[in-house]
């Protein structure tokens, strides 16, 4: 491996764990919140999965980068400027731009946005379970029986909120209308997305975004939703350029890591 082959592996690796950190983080917040006991313990679990992915791509992120680096310095010591999450996911779970702490929590964008996210990742890890870097490989195949349960998850509430009460009806095309123009960054190729894409490392998600509209516009429709073009500013997650949430996402998060670097238990 080449020192550029090397440097857009090492950086696209890190993208796809800080989704999965990041989304990670998110979805645990419902736990002890969830609408129902058994949403309590699936959401619960769809953490722990995402949480586990991030950390196999972190100690792979690792050994790449080498010179001490560790998936808790990773995870726990970066700030919010290099993380190169979708601005998707650090989204708080509610329709408003500027939530207050004490913001409802509404599970209906949760489901959305995990349905969103899911989608691709399906796709994503469909392709890199091939990838000929064995380690990628493996990683891809271990994540992508979980993403297909998360799709499944979530689709099926999708079904269940689009065609239900009034309410839960009104509350899916909400999160819908809200959630889909940060979709557009999915598609929006960066520098070292390329980069990765060159080397034969990463998806070219154009070539996939025919299935994911496909997979989006089945389900919105069997939902009984309205499915409107995505348009507006584009999202700069992945260009490290966030939301004002990721900050304190962040700051919940790794506050305790901050306290006492180098902690074992």
């Amino acid at each position: 491996m080449n020192a550029v082959t090397g440097l857009a592996l090492s950086d696209y690796i890190l993208h796809l764990a800080d989704n999965a950190l990041v989304l990670g983080q998110r979805n645990a917040e419902w736990c002890g919140h969830g609408p129902i006991l058994e949403e309590d313990l699936a959401l619960a679990n769809n953490a722990l999965d995402l949480i586990g992915q991030a950390r196999l791509l972190y100690q792979y992120a690792a050994t790449l980068q080498g010179e001490g680096a560790s998936e808790d310095a990773l995870a726990y010591l970066r700030d919010a400027g290099q993380y190169r999450n979708y601005t998707l996911l650090e989204l708080p779970h509610n329709t408003a731009l500027a939530p207050t702490a004490r913001s409802e929590r509404d599970y209906a964008v949760t489901i959305v946005r995990n349905f969103l996210y899911s989608a691709l990742m399906v796709l994503v890890w469909e392709q890199l379970q091939n990838s000929q870097n064995a380690q990628l490989a493996a990683i891809g195949a271990k994540s992508l029986k979980e993403a297909r349960y998360h799709l499944r998850h979530a689709r099926d509430w999708l079904m269940r909120f689009g065609d239900g009460t009034a309410e839960s009806h009104a509350r899916a095309q909400a999160a819908l209308d809200f959630l889909l123009p940060y979709t557009q960054e999915f598609w929006t190729a960066t520098e070292v997305e390329s980069a990765a894409i060159a080397s034969d490392v990463a998806l070219d998600l154009a070539s996939a975004r025919p299935h994911w509209d496909m997979l989006i516009h089945d389900a919105v429709l069997e939902a009984t939703l309205v499915l409107s073009p995505a348009h507006g500013f584009v999202p700069t997650g992945k260009l490290a350029v966030h939301s004002e949430h990721l900050g304190f996402l962040l700051a919940e998060m790794q506050s305790l890591a901050r306290q006492h670097p180098g902690a074992v238990w």
